[in-house]
């Protein structure tokens, strides 16, 4: 027989896949987490499902079996837990510190497994594999019963809207399979999942390690117990989207598609309901309505289409509709809204920094959002309420939102898909945050924007000027005020309509009452934002000049205005020049420790990376950096 060549080889490889994904492409998909205390037991049985399920290939048995002999706890026997424990700190320290997602199927579904930490520490690890999960698997140590991470895991499984729970008591071998010991943790479990609002569990009696009622029928070590094993379980709960298709119907606009000039329709996944042809919508944030057309699939027109399907919808008006925005039921659309209450988990290493601007993403959406201090921080092993200025990693809090732009959302308890949102830091693009929306603010809906007849264009005309903000930043000594002073000094001999809005004034008045910690520089810094705005709308020239240390809320206030009108001016001064400027004896009090966060000593500053003009002090005097200004952003008009 001949040797298959590799494009041959390929072939029946290619082959094989689209034969298995053909056997299995009609059974549903059950998402489920495992979750409980360190050494329960999560990563063993995810390694004897995969097994038994037969989804382990020869060579990984053989690494398998030679990494248990090397980094095994169960002597000569397969330790299963080493099919999921992939990281090496994992290894040795004998313990789950990320999410290891696995795939397996049976005969009848087919399964997304995430195995979740069970430290404390690890809490936002746990947060993100429960995210997109329908079903979590609880695990209890039958030697050790209930644990405090067993009621803070349930507790956030409830609170991320996770309803099918089962709690596996594991190790039953390890106590005889004795059934008191069963039910009294099952007794005990019941009476917590009452409290915190779990209405129903499903209880198995398991063993990870032998496999007792794992994917077996009922184990002959457990005759008292009469129910399914846990795999059975798991592939007859109920999941389908008969709940979300009987709630409105939403879409998201993913993309508007436009293949040709004769056709444009709106292309997105449906989370919840049921929209047919020459059914009512109503496009959310807008209010525009309209009245579906068409729904197209990729294999064809549809006369309806439900919750879990991608479809593009076609209206029959040109409505204005993109990116971002929701198609719903005209009769009952969801909530949109600038404001709103939320339960925030913080993942960063960095702590919330109340006051800054950070990208909110929920579903298609994505708008700048700034978080209020929290009302407070849960502690979700007593779930009460502590008193908190901000979030630490791990850290679980209520708190409000303000957006730049309504978003389109409804309570995550309603609504997992359009309550549930992400918080991206913008210049490091990770994300920092996980929320639930919770309700939208009362004061969000009596505040209106009230129209002006007279608009910034007409006040920037009967200037003869076009707006500026001219945003000078440095360290305190660096000149600003100082060069900021000449600027104006010029124009004014210009005859341009200016003000100058200093830091040390400002602080005399609106901002009064903020100290200098990093949340009141922000709030410091969205204050002024906010005036040297409102200055533009009227058509003046706005000086500032304010430290403003921090990138992120410089560029808060760039995103204020129209584009064009924020000039960023970095007074690039060196620290030990500005320092032997210290006319008014800031530097020496916080070198001697009497001047807490100090920028430069105690306090970061960071520079602008790419200001719009840069000037060196060291090289020029005020009147000459001025004129160099000047220079640079006429001719105004």
């Amino acid at each position: 027989m001949d040797t298959p060549s590799s494009f041959q080889t390929d072939a029946l490889i290619a082959e094989d896949i689209d034969a298995y994904l053909h056997a299995h492409q009609h059974k549903s998909l059950l998402r489920f987490i495992t979750c409980g205390s360190v050494d329960d037991g999560k990563s063993t049985l995810i390694g004897r499902l995969l097994y038994d399920s037969k989804m382990i290939f020869e060579d990984q048995l053989a690494a398998l079996e030679s990494d248990s002999k090397r980094h095994g706890t169960q002597g000569e026997e397969i330790d299963f837990a080493l099919l999921v424990d992939g990281l090496a700190a994992e290894r040795e320290q004998g313990i789950t510190i990320d999410v290891a997602y696995r795939f397996f199927t049976t005969e009848k579904r087919k399964f997304i497994v995430a195995d979740t930490p069970g430290h404390e520490q690890y809490t936002r690890n746990m947060v993100t594999g429960a995210s997109t999960a329908d079903l979590a698997v609880i695990l209890v140590d039958a030697r050790k019963g209930m644990l405090q991470q067993t009621r803070r895991h349930s507790w956030l499984v409830h609170l991320l809207g996770i309803r099918h729970v089962v709690l596996a008591v594991n190790k039953m071998d390890l106590v005889g399979y004795d059934q008191a010991t069963f039910d009294a943790i099952v007794a005990d479990y019941r009476s917590f999942a009452k409290d915190i609002g779990i209405e129903q569990f499903t209880a198995v009696p398991i063993s990870g390690f032998k496999g007792d009622n794992i994917t077996a029928a009922p184990s002959a070590n457990t005759p008292w117990y009469e129910g399914p094993a846990l795999i059975q379980h798991l592939e007859t709960v109920e999941v389908d989207n008969a709940a979300a298709q009987a709630q409105p119907f939403r879409m998201p606009v993913q993309w508007v598609n436009r293949p040709n000039l004769d056709f444009r329709g709106f292309a997105g996944l449906i989370p919840s309901g049921t929209v047919r042809v020459g059914d009512p919508v109503r496009i959310v944030p807008s209010g525009k309505t309209s009245t579906v057309k068409a729904i197209t699939t990729f294999d064809g027109e549809l006369q309806e289409a439900v919750a879990g399907q991608s479809v593009t919808i076609s209206l029959t008006d040109e409505v204005d509709c993109s990116r971002g925005d929701v198609i719903a039921a005209a009769g009952d659309p969801p909530q949109a809204s600038d404001q709103f209450s939320a339960t925030l988990v913080w993942m960063d290493e960095e702590a919330l920094k109340p006051g800054r601007g950070y990208w909110l993403k929920l579903g298609t959406q994505t708008v700048t959002a700034t978080v209020q201090p929290p009302k407070y921080e849960i502690d979700v092993n007593s779930r009460e309420h502590l008193a908190a200025k901000t979030l630490e990693m791990n850290a679980i809090g209520v708190a409000e939102f303000a957006t730049d732009k309504p978003i389109t959302f409804e309570p995550y308890a309603d609504n997992r898909q359009l309550g549930g949102f992400i918080l991206i830091d913008k210049f490091t693009n990770a994300t920092v945050a996980a929320g639930m929306i919770a309700f939208s603010l009362r004061r969000a809906d009596n505040v209106h924007w009230q129209p002006t007849a007279i608009t910034r264009e007409d006040h920037a005309g009967m200037k003869n000027q076009t707006p500026r903000v001219l945003w000078f930043t440095g360290l305190s000594g660096s000149g600003k005020s100082t060069i900021a002073n000449e600027v104006e000094k010029q124009l004014n001999l210009m005859n341009r309509h200016t003000f100058l809005l200093d830091g040390d004034n400002v602080r005399h008045g609106l901002n009064r009452d903020l100290g200098f910690t990093e949340a009141d520089r922000i709030e410091n810094i969205r204050r002024v934002g906010e005036v040297a705005k409102l200055m533009a709308d009227a058509g003046l020239i706005v000086l500032t000049a304010f430290i403003s240390p921090f990138r992120a809320e410089r560029r808060m206030v760039r995103d204020m205005l129209p584009e064009g009108e924020f000039i960023e001016i970095f007074v690039d001064t060196p620290l030990e020049v500005a320092e032997t400027r210290d006319v008014k004896g800031l530097y020496k009090k916080a070198r001697a420790g009497q001047l807490k966060n100090f920028t430069g000593i105690d306090s970061p500053y960071e520079p602008p990376e790419s200001p719009e003009i840069r000037v060196n002090t060291v090289d020029m005097t005020p009147q000459e950096a001025a004129r160099f200004i000047i220079q640079q952003i006429l001719p105004l008009k």
